[in-house]
């Protein structure tokens, strides 16, 4: 890698690369299409991150050059996020598009140019056929979270992406899990692709131990919970998921009542943008101890050092349970 990246990836504090990401940058590099299957938290994001940048090497021209497909609009910021520390000392210049807020501000940072689109599929195929976006010095195109997507019910606008891309071009796409339809989907999208697999399909990361309580009822859940949540010197970051919006209100009022305002929140697609950026970076920063959320934040909220992670129902996807406790045991952290 060239001396910026390098500095860039010092200044985050690694020296060793991650399974996945010693088995997919070179192929990257070399120009290989990838099918990348790893568990959340493995480094992945950084696996293709790296090499693009490096490939792009500097700003040029006004049109992107790589475009990043995210399922939802945490995932999408997080990869953001990832891409801008490790391209802080070039001048790549990125932009991150998603619901939920008016287009107006990402139309003006794309009309500024840009490199590296970060986008949900909603928002990127809206601005496109507005005209606000020239596909036609793509070189890359990343699906990530390619299984969620198709949990999603995004597929038929993965294809209309498809059919506005440059046909030359190189394509990643990484996914926990190998379902039918992400199978499926692979085949449109990929040529000959190199598969690398760094742990088996939907298996929980190995840093990861998990326990089981059987408990009969909602009042005993509770209890539970409450106790548990006693041990603060153990139970020192944690996420409690819910399969429903009313149950994460419900569960948030509740560890309220006990803990104050100040130690919880809750997140789910029902909460205002602002408001879920603004409870996902108070639990980044340490402000609150608890964190109570639906799948919707399952995937792509990446918090170093959450201790725990409490299913207080057990998900409607079988697979969402891998991402779920997946945010603990990040980036071989036990």
């Amino acid at each position: 890698m060239n001396r910026q990246i390098l500095n860039a990836v010092a200044d985050a504090g690694y020296t060793l690369p991650t399974p996945i990401q010693e088995k997919a940058i070179m192929p990257i590099l070399s120009g290989q299409d990838i099918m990348g299957i790893a568990q959340t938290g493995t480094g992945k994001t950084a696996a293709f991150v790296l090499p693009i940048l490096m490939k792009l090497k500097y700003a040029q021209g006004n049109d992107p050059r790589a475009l990043i497909i995210a399922p939802t609009r945490e995932l999408a910021m997080q990869i953001e996020e990832n891409v801008k520390t490790f391209a802080k000392y070039t001048d790549l210049r990125t932009v991150v598009l998603y619901g939920g807020l008016g287009p107006k501000t990402q139309i003006a940072e794309l009309k500024k140019g840009v490199d590296i689109i970060i986008s949900t599929p909603g928002r990127f195929l809206d601005l496109y056929l507005e005209g606000n976006i020239n596909t036609q010095n793509l070189k890359f195109l990343v699906m990530d979270e390619a299984d969620k997507m198709m949990d999603m019910g995004f597929i038929g606008s993965i294809h209309r992406i498809l059919e506005v891309v440059p046909r030359k071009r190189q394509n990643l796409l990484f996914s926990a899990t190998m379902s039918e339809l992400v199978h499926k989907i692979s085949g449109d999208f990929l040529k000959h692709p190199t598969v690398i697999e760094v742990a088996e399909q939907a298996t929980p990361a190995a840093t990861v131990s998990q326990v089981l309580y059987k408990v009969p009822n909602l009042k005993t859940k509770l209890n539970l919970l409450q106790h548990l949540l006693k041990d603060t010197e153990d139970f020192t970051r944690l996420i409690v998921f819910c399969k429903t919006k009313t149950v994460a209100d419900n569960i948030f009022h509740f560890l309220e009542r006990r803990y104050g305002p100040d130690q919880v929140r809750v997140i789910h697609a029902n909460k205002g943008q602002n408001t879920r950026i603004n409870s996902i970076n108070a639990f980044k920063e340490g402000e609150i101890r608890i964190l109570v959320a639906t799948d919707v934040a399952s995937r792509g909220l990446d918090v170093s050092n959450v201790s725990h992670v409490i299913n207080f129902d057990v998900p409607i996807i079988i697979e969402d349970y891998v991402h779920r406790i997946g945010r603990t045991g990040r980036a071989l952290q036990s």
